[in-house]
């Protein structure tokens, strides 16, 4: 049990990244519920000093994402329970293409956040849409057989689909990154993430938009200055629970019960 001189020691430690492999970079993630209006002012003043990603076509892309849960809803409920050290796994495509295929996995510990990815084709998506998981376990990457392991041991399965789409800004000095992530959106009818028939809803109130920063090493001054004040909606918010949330309705109308069961206690 600490002592209240320990205090200090015990945020330092909360502010410090988890000890890493050397090849694990964690960056700092901040997340701000905005809208529209301020998103133009403060484009306005990013555009000295930041530039679009020149990944970026006609001012940005589409993301697509499905995310994956286990057995005990781990993902969403450790996010609920605002527990520190925590993952989840994903495939995300972008513009609806599967000229890119990537499984990823996002570490998160605090504000810190590790991302890591394995490239996939659209035949072995479809292996994994259909249960048949054991290819992963010959695959020469390393989270493809991480993936099987939670797969088979934990129950690992596709829980929802996110669409949003994304406008990126960067900055080389303290490779900063500042995105607008707008229309969020949960598919619903199916997980097939090439389905573009697929209905979506929205999760967002009218007028809203999530902004995102994320940096490395530092963030410049001129930056801070920048961000919205701590007064203006800094959240934790996932838009992978936004959209579990707004999908609640497919596993049953159990939690409006006065049991108090959850939306999501039916299996997977």
């Amino acid at each position: 049990m600490w002592r209240a001189e320990d205090l200090p020691g015990v945020v330092q430690t909360l502010l410090t990244p988890p000890p890493r492999p050397t090849a694990e970079r964690y960056r700092h993630e901040l997340k701000y519920l905005i809208s529209y209006g301020e998103k133009a002012a403060l484009e306005t003043r990013m555009r000295p000093i930041l530039q679009m990603d020149p990944h970026a076509g006609n001012g940005g892309y589409f993301i697509r994402s499905l995310y994956f849960d286990d057995y005990w809803h781990s993902a969403y409920e450790e996010k609920e329970a605002g527990v520190l050290l925590r993952k989840k796994y994903r495939i995300r495509i972008y513009d609806s293409s599967d000229r890119i295929i990537k499984l990823e996995r996002k570490k998160k510990f605090g504000s810190w956040i590790y991302k890591e990815d394995a490239v996939l084709t659209r035949a072995e998506f479809e292996k994994i849409l259909a249960g048949e998981y054991a290819f992963l376990l010959q695959s020469e990457q390393n989270l493809c057989r991480e993936f099987y392991y939670e797969c088979v041991s934990q129950l690992l399965r596709p829980r929802v689909i996110v669409d949003y789409e994304r406008e990126p800004w960067i900055m080389d000095e303290g490779t900063v990154r500042i995105t607008f992530d707008k229309d969020v959106r949960a598919a619903v009818g199916g997980y097939d993430i090439f389905d573009k028939t697929l209905p979506a809803l929205p999760v967002l109130e009218p007028g809203k938009l999530i902004m995102e920063v994320k940096f490395t090493e530092f963030l410049p001054g001129i930056l801070r200055s920048l961000l919205p004040p701590a007064s203006q909606e800094y959240t934790a918010v996932s838009k992978y629970v936004l959209c579990c949330d707004k999908t609640a309705y497919q596993y049953g109308f159990g939690y409006w019960q006065e049991t108090g069961a959850s939306p999501y206690d039916t299996p997977l």
